[in-house]
Protein backbone atom coordinates (compact mmCIF):
# COMPACT_ATOMS: atom_id res chain seq x y z
CA UNK A 1 0.00 0.00 0.00
CA UNK A 2 1.44 3.40 -0.81
CA UNK A 3 0.11 6.76 -0.94
CA UNK A 4 0.98 9.80 -2.83
CA UNK A 5 -0.20 13.71 -3.83
CA UNK A 6 0.13 14.10 -7.88
CA UNK A 7 -1.11 17.84 -8.62
CA UNK A 8 -3.60 17.37 -5.57
CA UNK A 9 -4.31 13.87 -6.38
CA UNK A 10 -4.92 10.87 -3.80
CA UNK A 11 -3.34 7.67 -5.42
CA UNK A 12 -4.34 4.86 -3.63
CA UNK A 13 -2.25 1.32 -4.04
CA UNK A 14 -4.44 -1.39 -2.12
CA UNK A 15 -2.61 -4.66 -1.21
CA UNK A 16 -4.81 -7.95 -2.23
CA UNK A 17 -5.46 -10.27 0.50
CA UNK A 18 -7.61 -13.22 0.74
CA UNK A 19 -11.17 -12.98 1.03
CA UNK A 20 -12.96 -13.81 4.07
CA UNK A 21 -16.08 -15.00 5.06
CA UNK A 22 -18.65 -11.79 6.16
CA UNK A 23 -20.26 -11.31 10.00
CA UNK A 24 -23.26 -13.25 8.32
CA UNK A 25 -20.99 -16.40 6.22
CA UNK A 26 -21.99 -18.60 8.51
CA UNK A 27 -26.08 -18.09 8.35
CA UNK A 28 -25.58 -18.13 4.32
CA UNK A 29 -23.40 -21.45 4.58
CA UNK A 30 -26.84 -22.74 5.80
CA UNK A 31 -29.25 -21.48 3.18
CA UNK A 32 -30.05 -23.34 0.16
CA UNK A 33 -27.76 -25.59 -1.96
CA UNK A 34 -28.05 -23.34 -5.30
CA UNK A 35 -26.79 -20.69 -2.38
CA UNK A 36 -24.01 -19.04 -4.75
CA UNK A 37 -21.22 -17.81 -3.10
CA UNK A 38 -18.04 -15.35 -4.71
CA UNK A 39 -15.10 -13.31 -3.72
CA UNK A 40 -16.48 -9.23 -3.32
CA UNK A 41 -14.10 -6.51 -2.57
CA UNK A 42 -12.06 -8.83 0.50
CA UNK A 43 -15.48 -10.94 1.18
CA UNK A 44 -16.67 -14.10 0.00
CA UNK A 45 -20.13 -12.85 -0.33
CA UNK A 46 -23.65 -14.41 -1.93
CA UNK A 47 -24.42 -13.49 -5.47
CA UNK A 48 -27.73 -15.57 -5.32
CA UNK A 49 -29.51 -17.89 -3.04
CA UNK A 50 -31.53 -19.30 -5.34
CA UNK A 51 -32.42 -17.12 -8.57
CA UNK A 52 -31.36 -13.01 -9.23
CA UNK A 53 -35.13 -12.89 -10.77
CA UNK A 54 -36.77 -14.78 -7.69
CA UNK A 55 -34.97 -12.38 -5.46
CA UNK A 56 -35.57 -9.11 -7.65
CA UNK A 57 -38.95 -10.53 -7.73
CA UNK A 58 -39.16 -10.87 -4.03
CA UNK A 59 -38.27 -6.94 -3.46
CA UNK A 60 -40.42 -5.46 -5.55
CA UNK A 61 -43.50 -7.51 -4.48
CA UNK A 62 -42.74 -8.29 -0.68
CA UNK A 63 -39.68 -8.01 0.80
CA UNK A 64 -35.67 -8.75 0.68
CA UNK A 65 -33.34 -9.13 3.34
CA UNK A 66 -29.57 -8.51 1.77
CA UNK A 67 -26.06 -8.93 4.07
CA UNK A 68 -24.26 -5.62 3.57
CA UNK A 69 -22.31 -6.24 6.51
CA UNK A 70 -19.57 -5.84 4.03
CA UNK A 71 -19.81 -2.16 3.71
CA UNK A 72 -17.66 0.41 5.93
CA UNK A 73 -19.19 2.18 8.50
CA UNK A 74 -17.08 4.91 10.56
CA UNK A 75 -17.77 6.70 13.42
CA UNK A 76 -16.39 10.06 13.29
CA UNK A 77 -17.02 12.62 16.54
CA UNK A 78 -16.23 15.53 18.34
CA UNK A 79 -16.46 18.96 18.62
CA UNK A 80 -15.02 19.47 15.37
CA UNK A 81 -16.98 16.72 13.51
CA UNK A 82 -19.52 18.49 11.88
CA UNK A 83 -17.38 21.03 10.24
CA UNK A 84 -14.77 18.06 9.10
CA UNK A 85 -17.57 16.72 7.04
CA UNK A 86 -18.30 19.55 5.71
CA UNK A 87 -14.81 20.26 4.76
CA UNK A 88 -14.43 16.62 3.17
CA UNK A 89 -17.69 16.43 1.50
CA UNK A 90 -19.59 18.06 -1.32
CA UNK A 91 -23.33 18.57 0.44
CA UNK A 92 -24.29 20.45 3.40
CA UNK A 93 -23.40 18.47 6.51
CA UNK A 94 -22.82 20.86 9.35
CA UNK A 95 -26.59 22.11 9.51
CA UNK A 96 -27.98 18.32 9.20
CA UNK A 97 -30.50 17.47 11.93
CA UNK A 98 -29.81 14.73 14.44
CA UNK A 99 -31.43 11.56 13.26
CA UNK A 100 -31.32 13.13 9.36
CA UNK A 101 -29.17 11.65 7.22
CA UNK A 102 -27.70 13.00 3.93
CA UNK A 103 -25.87 11.51 0.34
CA UNK A 104 -22.49 13.02 -0.44
CA UNK A 105 -19.16 13.03 -1.56
CA UNK A 106 -15.82 12.35 -1.03
CA UNK A 107 -13.63 14.15 -3.57
CA UNK A 108 -9.61 14.63 -3.28
CA UNK A 109 -7.94 18.17 -4.46
CA UNK A 110 -8.18 17.33 -7.85
CA UNK A 111 -11.82 16.46 -7.97
CA UNK A 112 -11.80 13.32 -8.28
CA UNK A 113 -14.74 10.78 -6.64
CA UNK A 114 -12.96 8.64 -3.87
CA UNK A 115 -16.14 7.86 -2.95
CA UNK A 116 -20.36 8.34 -2.29
CA UNK A 117 -21.05 7.85 0.92
CA UNK A 118 -24.10 8.66 3.18
CA UNK A 119 -23.76 10.30 6.86
CA UNK A 120 -25.86 9.48 9.97
CA UNK A 121 -26.17 12.43 12.07
CA UNK A 122 -26.51 10.81 15.86
CA UNK A 123 -26.01 13.50 18.23
CA UNK A 124 -24.66 17.04 17.65
CA UNK A 125 -21.12 15.70 17.38
CA UNK A 126 -21.59 12.64 16.80
CA UNK A 127 -21.49 10.74 13.08
CA UNK A 128 -21.80 7.56 11.26
CA UNK A 129 -20.28 7.62 7.52
CA UNK A 130 -20.97 4.56 5.51
CA UNK A 131 -18.43 4.16 2.53
CA UNK A 132 -18.68 1.34 -0.10
CA UNK A 133 -16.65 -2.20 0.75
CA UNK A 134 -14.52 -1.44 -1.87
CA UNK A 135 -13.30 1.87 -0.99
CA UNK A 136 -13.20 1.71 2.47
CA UNK A 137 -9.39 0.82 2.44
CA UNK A 138 -8.91 4.06 0.24
CA UNK A 139 -11.39 6.46 2.49
CA UNK A 140 -9.50 4.91 5.43
CA UNK A 141 -5.91 5.75 4.24
CA UNK A 142 -7.77 9.25 2.94
CA UNK A 143 -9.04 10.64 6.71
CA UNK A 144 -5.87 9.56 7.97
CA UNK A 145 -3.69 11.13 5.54
CA UNK A 146 -6.07 14.23 5.99
CA UNK A 147 -5.97 14.25 9.76
CA UNK A 148 -1.80 13.86 9.39
CA UNK A 149 -1.43 16.67 7.34
CA UNK A 150 0.25 14.14 4.50
CA UNK A 151 -2.03 15.44 1.69
CA UNK A 152 -3.32 18.67 0.63
CA UNK A 153 -6.74 20.17 0.49
CA UNK A 154 -6.69 22.49 -2.05
CA UNK A 155 -5.19 22.37 -5.75
CA UNK A 156 -4.67 25.88 -5.58
CA UNK A 157 -3.13 26.11 -2.02
CA UNK A 158 -0.92 23.13 -1.56
CA UNK A 159 0.17 24.25 1.51
CA UNK A 160 -3.36 24.39 2.87
CA UNK A 161 -3.80 21.60 5.39
CA UNK A 162 -7.02 20.15 7.49
CA UNK A 163 -8.48 23.05 9.69
CA UNK A 164 -10.80 20.16 11.69
CA UNK A 165 -9.46 16.94 13.49
CA UNK A 166 -12.37 14.83 14.31
CA UNK A 167 -11.99 11.37 16.08
CA UNK A 168 -12.54 8.36 13.53
CA UNK A 169 -13.20 5.10 14.23
CA UNK A 170 -13.81 2.01 12.22
CA UNK A 171 -17.07 0.86 13.25
CA UNK A 172 -16.85 -2.93 12.33
CA UNK A 173 -14.60 -3.11 15.00
CA UNK A 174 -15.58 -5.28 17.73
CA UNK A 175 -11.78 -5.00 19.33
CA UNK A 176 -12.17 -1.23 20.55
CA UNK A 177 -14.42 -0.13 23.08
CA UNK A 178 -17.08 2.25 20.86
CA UNK A 179 -20.53 1.70 19.59
CA UNK A 180 -20.13 -0.90 16.97
CA UNK A 181 -22.19 -1.52 13.78
CA UNK A 182 -23.10 -3.26 10.57
CA UNK A 183 -25.40 -3.23 8.09
CA UNK A 184 -28.43 -5.80 7.05
CA UNK A 185 -30.75 -4.36 4.53
CA UNK A 186 -34.36 -5.30 4.27
CA UNK A 187 -36.05 -3.70 0.95
CA UNK A 188 -39.49 -3.82 -0.52
CA UNK A 189 -43.02 -2.89 0.11
CA UNK A 190 -43.63 -5.44 3.03
CA UNK A 191 -40.52 -4.25 5.27
CA UNK A 192 -42.40 -2.15 7.26
CA UNK A 193 -44.90 -5.16 8.31
CA UNK A 194 -41.68 -7.02 9.71
CA UNK A 195 -39.99 -4.31 11.52
CA UNK A 196 -43.25 -3.72 13.22
CA UNK A 197 -43.74 -7.38 14.35
CA UNK A 198 -40.19 -6.85 16.28
CA UNK A 199 -40.52 -3.57 17.15
CA UNK A 200 -42.93 -2.37 20.35
CA UNK A 201 -45.94 -0.14 19.85
CA UNK A 202 -43.81 3.19 20.36
CA UNK A 203 -41.03 2.04 18.29
CA UNK A 204 -43.54 0.79 15.48
CA UNK A 205 -44.88 4.37 15.43
CA UNK A 206 -41.75 6.25 15.31
CA UNK A 207 -40.39 3.75 12.22
CA UNK A 208 -44.26 4.18 9.72
CA UNK A 209 -43.40 7.57 10.20
CA UNK A 210 -40.53 7.77 9.15
CA UNK A 211 -39.25 9.90 6.14
CA UNK A 212 -36.58 8.80 3.46
CA UNK A 213 -32.82 9.56 5.00
CA UNK A 214 -34.14 9.59 8.53
CA UNK A 215 -33.64 7.02 11.06
CA UNK A 216 -34.55 6.03 14.73
CA UNK A 217 -32.61 3.85 17.42
CA UNK A 218 -35.02 0.83 18.60
CA UNK A 219 -34.64 -2.69 19.54
CA UNK A 220 -36.02 -5.52 16.71
CA UNK A 221 -37.46 -8.70 18.80
CA UNK A 222 -34.77 -7.47 21.90
CA UNK A 223 -31.80 -6.62 19.13
CA UNK A 224 -30.65 -2.71 19.34
CA UNK A 225 -31.04 -1.41 16.25
CA UNK A 226 -30.15 2.21 14.06
CA UNK A 227 -33.90 1.66 11.68
CA UNK A 228 -32.88 4.00 8.49
CA UNK A 229 -34.80 4.89 5.67
CA UNK A 230 -32.21 4.48 3.41
CA UNK A 231 -31.60 1.67 0.49
CA UNK A 232 -30.09 0.83 -2.60
CA UNK A 233 -33.44 -0.79 -4.41
CA UNK A 234 -35.24 2.16 -5.35
CA UNK A 235 -38.05 0.53 -2.84
CA UNK A 236 -40.15 3.55 -1.59
CA UNK A 237 -40.23 1.41 1.89
CA UNK A 238 -37.55 -0.61 2.75
CA UNK A 239 -34.62 0.14 5.77
CA UNK A 240 -31.32 -0.53 6.57
CA UNK A 241 -30.87 -1.57 9.83
CA UNK A 242 -27.19 -0.81 11.59
CA UNK A 243 -26.43 -3.70 14.39
CA UNK A 244 -23.89 -4.81 16.55
CA UNK A 245 -21.13 -7.45 15.05
CA UNK A 246 -22.53 -9.46 17.32
CA UNK A 247 -25.87 -9.53 16.77
CA UNK A 248 -26.09 -9.43 13.25
CA UNK A 249 -26.68 -13.20 13.32
CA UNK A 250 -29.13 -13.46 15.34
CA UNK A 251 -31.37 -10.64 14.02
CA UNK A 252 -30.97 -12.32 10.24
CA UNK A 253 -31.73 -15.49 11.29
CA UNK A 254 -34.71 -14.81 13.22
CA UNK A 255 -35.79 -12.60 10.48
CA UNK A 256 -36.07 -15.02 7.93
CA UNK A 257 -37.53 -17.46 10.27
CA UNK A 258 -40.23 -15.61 11.30
CA UNK A 259 -41.57 -13.82 7.78
CA UNK A 260 -39.94 -16.40 4.87
CA UNK A 261 -43.33 -17.48 4.87
CA UNK A 262 -44.94 -14.21 4.34
CA UNK A 263 -42.44 -13.51 1.03
CA UNK A 264 -39.33 -12.81 2.63
CA UNK A 265 -35.89 -13.87 0.68
CA UNK A 266 -32.78 -13.66 1.13
CA UNK A 267 -30.78 -11.43 -1.83
CA UNK A 268 -27.75 -11.50 -3.08
CA UNK A 269 -25.57 -8.74 -4.56
CA UNK A 270 -27.04 -10.29 -8.32
CA UNK A 271 -30.68 -8.87 -7.19
CA UNK A 272 -28.74 -6.31 -5.20
CA UNK A 273 -27.31 -5.18 -8.87
CA UNK A 274 -30.74 -5.57 -11.12
CA UNK A 275 -32.85 -3.52 -8.54
CA UNK A 276 -30.48 -0.52 -8.98
CA UNK A 277 -30.02 -0.86 -11.99
CA UNK A 278 -33.50 -0.85 -12.76
CA UNK A 279 -34.46 2.09 -10.13
CA UNK A 280 -31.52 3.82 -12.12
CA UNK A 281 -28.77 4.14 -9.11
CA UNK A 282 -25.47 4.23 -9.62
CA UNK A 283 -22.54 2.23 -9.15
CA UNK A 284 -19.12 3.39 -8.16
CA UNK A 285 -17.12 2.33 -11.54
CA UNK A 286 -19.54 2.18 -13.73
CA UNK A 287 -21.75 5.43 -13.32
CA UNK A 288 -19.74 6.81 -11.12
CA UNK A 289 -15.85 7.49 -11.62
CA UNK A 290 -15.04 4.27 -13.55
CA UNK A 291 -13.49 4.62 -16.90
CA UNK A 292 -15.02 7.53 -18.58
CA UNK A 293 -14.13 9.88 -15.06
CA UNK A 294 -17.95 10.52 -14.47
CA UNK A 295 -18.82 13.03 -12.54
CA UNK A 296 -21.61 13.19 -9.73
CA UNK A 297 -23.47 15.89 -12.48
CA UNK A 298 -23.09 13.76 -15.11
CA UNK A 299 -24.44 10.73 -12.57
CA UNK A 300 -27.60 12.92 -12.39
CA UNK A 301 -26.83 14.09 -8.48
CA UNK A 302 -25.09 17.52 -9.28
CA UNK A 303 -28.34 18.33 -6.35
CA UNK A 304 -25.67 17.04 -3.74
CA UNK A 305 -22.62 18.80 -4.53
CA UNK A 306 -23.31 22.34 -3.23
CA UNK A 307 -21.26 24.66 -5.08
CA UNK A 308 -22.55 27.95 -2.98
CA UNK A 309 -20.76 26.07 0.34
CA UNK A 310 -17.32 28.45 1.22
CA UNK A 311 -14.94 25.45 0.55
CA UNK A 312 -15.10 21.64 0.51
CA UNK A 313 -12.45 19.44 -0.78
CA UNK A 314 -12.75 19.30 -5.35
CA UNK A 315 -14.86 22.42 -5.39
CA UNK A 316 -12.86 24.41 -7.78
CA UNK A 317 -12.69 21.50 -10.19
CA UNK A 318 -16.84 20.74 -9.71
CA UNK A 319 -17.41 24.08 -10.73
CA UNK A 320 -15.69 23.90 -14.08
CA UNK A 321 -17.12 20.38 -14.51
CA UNK A 322 -21.06 21.58 -13.65
CA UNK A 323 -20.65 24.73 -16.25
CA UNK A 324 -18.94 21.95 -19.24
CA UNK A 325 -20.53 18.88 -19.06
CA UNK A 326 -21.82 17.24 -22.28
CA UNK A 327 -22.75 13.79 -21.30
CA UNK A 328 -24.73 12.55 -18.99
CA UNK A 329 -26.17 8.73 -17.46
CA UNK A 330 -29.18 8.18 -18.99
CA UNK A 331 -31.95 5.25 -18.17
CA UNK A 332 -32.86 2.97 -21.28
CA UNK A 333 -35.18 0.03 -22.60
CA UNK A 334 -34.38 -2.41 -24.91
CA UNK A 335 -35.66 -5.93 -25.65
CA UNK A 336 -34.86 -8.13 -23.42
CA UNK A 337 -37.28 -11.54 -23.91
CA UNK A 338 -36.48 -15.22 -25.18
CA UNK A 339 -33.10 -15.26 -27.88
CA UNK A 340 -32.49 -11.77 -27.26
CA UNK A 341 -28.60 -11.60 -26.57
CA UNK A 342 -27.60 -9.49 -23.32
CA UNK A 343 -26.47 -6.18 -23.67
CA UNK A 344 -22.88 -5.72 -22.01
CA UNK A 345 -20.87 -2.70 -20.61
CA UNK A 346 -19.49 -1.14 -23.32
CA UNK A 347 -21.41 -1.97 -26.21
CA UNK A 348 -22.65 1.25 -27.91
CA UNK A 349 -25.37 3.13 -27.48
CA UNK A 350 -26.87 4.83 -31.01
CA UNK A 351 -28.93 7.88 -31.23
CA UNK A 352 -31.90 7.65 -34.33
CA UNK A 353 -29.21 8.69 -36.83
CA UNK A 354 -27.25 5.52 -36.27
CA UNK A 355 -24.72 7.60 -34.96
CA UNK A 356 -22.67 6.36 -31.29
CA UNK A 357 -23.72 8.78 -29.18
CA UNK A 358 -22.80 6.74 -25.91
CA UNK A 359 -22.01 3.66 -24.46
CA UNK A 360 -23.78 0.95 -22.13
CA UNK A 361 -22.07 1.17 -18.25
CA UNK A 362 -24.73 -1.21 -16.61
CA UNK A 363 -27.22 -3.33 -17.75
CA UNK A 364 -29.39 -6.02 -16.33
CA UNK A 365 -32.57 -8.38 -17.69
CA UNK A 366 -35.63 -7.17 -15.91
CA UNK A 367 -38.70 -9.97 -16.94
CA UNK A 368 -38.96 -9.85 -20.54
CA UNK A 369 -36.74 -6.52 -21.07
CA UNK A 370 -33.31 -5.04 -20.38
CA UNK A 371 -32.39 -1.91 -18.05
CA UNK A 372 -29.50 -0.49 -18.99
CA UNK A 373 -27.75 3.09 -17.36
CA UNK A 374 -25.80 4.84 -20.19
CA UNK A 375 -22.97 7.56 -20.27
CA UNK A 376 -24.64 9.41 -23.63
CA UNK A 377 -24.59 13.10 -25.44
CA UNK A 378 -27.06 14.97 -22.92
CA UNK A 379 -28.97 16.29 -26.12
CA UNK A 380 -29.81 12.78 -26.89
CA UNK A 381 -31.18 11.66 -22.66
CA UNK A 382 -34.85 13.35 -23.00
CA UNK A 383 -37.45 10.72 -22.06
CA UNK A 384 -38.90 9.23 -24.97
CA UNK A 385 -36.09 9.84 -26.98
CA UNK A 386 -35.11 6.83 -29.74
CA UNK A 387 -32.05 4.98 -29.00
CA UNK A 388 -30.26 2.27 -30.83
CA UNK A 389 -27.64 -0.72 -29.41
CA UNK A 390 -24.80 -1.92 -31.37
CA UNK A 391 -23.11 -5.28 -29.88
CA UNK A 392 -19.55 -5.33 -29.38
CA UNK A 393 -17.60 -7.90 -30.81
CA UNK A 394 -17.12 -10.45 -28.09
CA UNK A 395 -15.16 -13.22 -29.80
CA UNK A 396 -12.76 -13.83 -32.50
CA UNK A 397 -14.96 -15.06 -35.39
CA UNK A 398 -17.09 -12.06 -34.66
CA UNK A 399 -14.57 -9.61 -35.19
CA UNK A 400 -13.69 -12.14 -38.70
CA UNK A 401 -16.86 -11.53 -39.34
CA UNK A 402 -16.75 -7.63 -39.59
CA UNK A 403 -18.30 -7.08 -35.48
CA UNK A 404 -16.01 -3.90 -34.36
CA UNK A 405 -15.27 -4.29 -30.95
CA UNK A 406 -14.84 -0.44 -30.51
CA UNK A 407 -17.30 2.13 -31.58
CA UNK A 408 -16.10 5.73 -31.30
CA UNK A 409 -18.57 8.78 -30.69
CA UNK A 410 -20.18 10.04 -33.56
CA UNK A 411 -19.39 6.80 -35.28
CA UNK A 412 -21.95 5.13 -37.63
CA UNK A 413 -23.02 1.96 -37.42
CA UNK A 414 -26.54 -0.18 -37.78
CA UNK A 415 -28.41 -0.91 -35.04
CA UNK A 416 -28.89 -4.62 -33.25
CA UNK A 417 -31.45 -3.35 -31.10
CA UNK A 418 -34.03 -0.67 -30.94
CA UNK A 419 -34.70 1.01 -27.51
CA UNK A 420 -35.74 3.99 -25.84
CA UNK A 421 -34.76 6.41 -23.27
CA UNK A 422 -36.79 6.65 -19.37
CA UNK A 423 -37.15 8.73 -16.77
CA UNK A 424 -33.68 8.64 -15.15
CA UNK A 425 -34.60 7.05 -11.81
CA UNK A 426 -37.65 4.90 -10.94
CA UNK A 427 -39.38 4.20 -7.44
CA UNK A 428 -41.17 0.83 -6.77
Amino acid sequence: MQERTRAGQFVFEQVDSPAVGSVLHEQHLKLPSRLHMNPFCGYIMPLWYSTIAAEHRAVREAAGLFDCTHMGTLDVSGPEAPNFLDFVTTNKIAGLQVSSARYSYILDAAGNILDDIIIYRRAAERFMVVVNAANEPKIKAYFKALLNDEIPVDAEDMKRKLPYKPDISNMRDTSQDKDCRVDIALQGSRSLDIVSVLADAQATEQIAALRPFHFVQAALGGIDCIIAGTGYTGSKIGFELFVHPDDASKLWEMMLQKFESQGLLPCGLGARDSLRIEAGLPLYGHELAGQFDISPFEAGYGWAVKLDKDFFIGKKPMEHIAKNYDMEVARVELPGEKGVRPVRQNDAVLNSDGRCAGWVLSCAKIEEKQIALVYMSREHTEKGNPVGLYYLARSRGQLEQGRKNRIEKAEHVSPDLAGVVLGRFAKF
